[in-house]
């Protein structure tokens, strides 16, 4: 267990992608560490019986399935509306919107596979002055993040030859210092664009591969920093200076869409997807040649399949809702991969979850239902439950409530569609 913890310690040191955030903010995708864990803060070990007060609702929003960013008194978004891709800007206080700005054309039924919703996918991420958003159609735009105004846009189809994903450009912009990570997919698979100008400085070598739903993340082992991210062929890291190829592993790889951020722990990287696929764990080893990933295990039967919903590591266990067993909460030791104890979860056939001050926010993707569960290696303790006051009127056609909850300024923010909640979840 104290190799875990030490483990844990140093994922949040290495796991590094320079976000300038402040005490309790969620400043891009999954976090400030892309880990899905929320920064520090007192919140409410247990809900009553009716769930935490609403502090404000938003609505308006537009289409899609993005999650939010918090930096300060501001929350940021994405959604569709008229044709366009907005990006907006909230007030943490009350919800009153500050601002919206279109970043491009947002997608068509002729772009991509709408049939489970159209819409904007992708978070967007804060740092410093600037907030930066890739839409459904590939198009990265960087913003002023007090007045929205539109410094630069690339189009990652146009400039780097990408190709929309079956179901739309999805995956999160990185910042690493000075550079903004994207995939664009195909022979430049994955690129680095300067932050002020939007021209490439930095782009990966030895990878020729489809843009899927895979949101990359920083991870530094020895002295060699690597971005890691997949697609359908699997897992790949690539070296954050030369963009060399540096390991890879089709355990999670399939032909359908692989969706999950990969987990960086350490030494360690642990990913997971579904359809069949299942997950991995490697461990990155320094070598001459930069460093060496040996397989630790790699399950695809009776354990985790995670679909979209990402999963977390609290303590040397990882937690997420797997596809097997009719689908279900799931528990999973990191280190062995053994399969700790699994609850079902009718009528969601998935969900997604994130973790903050000793608890987990499970977020069904059915019944609009948010659960609160102590982590626990034993079994599922839920502490709290709560639903949508309202569910969203946009036609869902085949899709689902896949936007993720966040938890930011003692509050959890919550989406489904065109509209938003924000809970008081502190701790009085």
């Amino acid at each position: 267990m104290k190799s875990i913890q030490l483990i844990c310690l140093v994922a949040i040191t290495c796991i590094c992608t320079i976000v300038n955030a402040q005490d309790a903010d969620w400043p891009q995708w999954r976090g400030i560490h892309r880990d899905g864990h929320a920064a520090p803060q007192s919140l409410l070990k247990s809900w009553p019986d009716d769930g935490p007060s609403l502090a404000w609702s938003a609505k308006d929003l537009g289409t899609g399935y993005s999650a939010c960013a918090v930096v300060g008194d501001s929350l940021y978004t994405m959604g569709s509306s008229e044709g366009e891709a907005y990006v907006y800007c909230f007030s943490m206080a009350d919800g009153t919107p500050r601002w919206s700005k279109s970043v491009g054309p947002a997608g068509e039924d002729s772009d991509y596979n709408t049939g489970w919703g159209a819409g904007q996918r992708s978070t967007p991420t804060v740092d410093g002055d600037q907030v930066f958003a890739l839409t459904d159609k590939g198009v990265v735009a960087a913003l002023d993040r007090h007045t929205g105004d539109v410094k630069w846009t690339v189009d990652l189809v146009e400039k780097f030859g990408g190709k929309i994903p079956t179901w739309g450009y999805s995956a999160s912009p990185l910042v690493d210092g000075d550079r903004v990570i994207v995939c664009p997919g195909e022979a430049n698979f994955l690129v680095g664009l300067d932050r002020n100008s939007g021209e490439k400085v930095w782009g990966s070598q030895e990878m020729s591969a489809s843009a899927e739903y895979v949101s990359p993340i920083k991870g530094t082992v020895g002295n060699v920093s690597f971005y890691v991210t997949a697609s359908k062929p699997g897992l790949v890291g690539f070296d954050a200076q030369t963009g060399k190829k540096l390991f890879e592993d089709s355990t999670t790889g399939n032909n359908i869409a692989v969706i999950p951020t990969p987990i960086v722990a350490g030494d360690l990287v642990y990913h997971t997807s579904a359809y069949g696929a299942g997950n991995t764990l490697l461990r990155l080893v320094p070598a001459d040649n930069g460093l060496t990933a040996i397989s630790v295990y790699a399950l695809n039967s009776k354990s985790m399949e995670n679909h979209h919903g990402g999963v977390v590591l609290v303590d040397g266990v990882i937690y997420g809702f797997t596809k097997q067993n009719g689908g279900c909460w799931m528990a999973q030791d990191l280190e062995s991969g053994q399969a700790l104890w699994f609850e079902r979860a009718r009528p969601n056939n998935s969900g997604s979850i994130c973790y903050a001050d000793g608890r987990l926010y499970c977020y069904g993707d059915k019944d609009g239902s948010v659960l609160l569960v102590e982590p626990s290696r034993e079994g599922f303790n839920q502490v709290g439950k709560m639903t949508l006051p309202q569910e969203t009127s946009v036609p869902r056609k085949q899709g689902a409530i896949w936007a993720h909850p966040i938890v930011a300024g003692g509050k959890l923010i919550i989406r489904d569609q065109d509209l938003l909640y924000a809970f008081d979840i502190s701790a009085k």
